[in-house]
């Protein structure tokens, strides 16, 4: 095994080597190395286009890098074929976007047990298993509302019980309180990073909130692509 791939039993369970991103001729990732390790809590910051956006879609998978290496739990998964990579963004990662991106037509439950029907799990039992994540997260007696019938907020709180409900080693966050307001945002965060550490998840987030980002344990600074600032405790 290359000596520079982490090792799962003592190490991150997310890493990125030498990341490289281009649109063009400009880079949006530069040469990212980073380490986020079971359980992180991390914001990762900076101005507009400096690539904290473009490193959280590489990491995830979203995107694929144009150099550099990505390790899951010290398996390698950035060569992976878009299927494999769409496997894993179904059963190891978790996602919380900005505008929740749930589907309108179906219920608050049905939004949360979808990850869990993609992949294969029978519609009781992932039905079952949101219900349970909307009650842990406040939203008990409102499973069977559409998200047009629930404030932002609420809203917000499905999209964490989606991410959560089939126990992903890695959230991804991409500015999820910037639809809402102070305090619902607040909220929201301390929703998502308190049913995080009930699963043990390790959570990104993506943010320009300046007070959201010194709330998390850990930030990250990135900017013109490259990692100014490393994680701090």
């Amino acid at each position: 095994m290359d000596p520079n791939t982490p090792q799962w039993t003592n190490g991150p369970v997310l890493s990125g080597r030498g990341l490289v991103k281009r649109y063009g001729a400009q880079h949006a990732l530069a040469g990212v190395d980073i380490d986020i390790q079971p359980g992180d809590a991390v914001a990762i910051v900076g101005p507009s286009g400096s690539g904290k956006t473009s490193l959280l879609h590489v990491l995830a998978g979203i995107l694929r890098a144009d150099e550099g290496q990505i390790f899951l739990a010290g398996q390698r998964i950035d060569h992976l074929g878009e299927k494999k990579r769409s496997e894993l963004r179904r059963t190891e990662f978790g996602f919380v976007f900005q505008s929740g991106m749930l589907v309108a037509e179906l219920t608050a439950e049905e939004n949360v047990a979808l990850p869990s029907l993609l992949a294969g799990l029978g519609r009781k039992e992932a039905i079952e298993a949101g219900r349970q994540w909307l009650s842990r997260l406040g939203l008990a007696g409102k499973e069977r509302r559409r998200p047009g019938e629930l404030s932002g907020g609420e809203a917000q709180r499905v999209a964490i019980a989606r991410a959560l409900t089939h126990r992903p080693k890695v959230i991804f966050a991409d500015e999820p309180t910037g639809a809402l307001d102070t305090r619902t945002g607040r909220d929201t965060m301390d929703a998502l990073l308190g049913a995080a550490r009930e699963t043990g998840a390790a959570v990104i987030v993506v943010t320009h909130d300046r007070e959201l980002a010194e709330s998390m344990p850990k930030t990250v600074a990135i900017r013109d692509g490259l990692i100014a600032t490393r994680l701090a405790a």
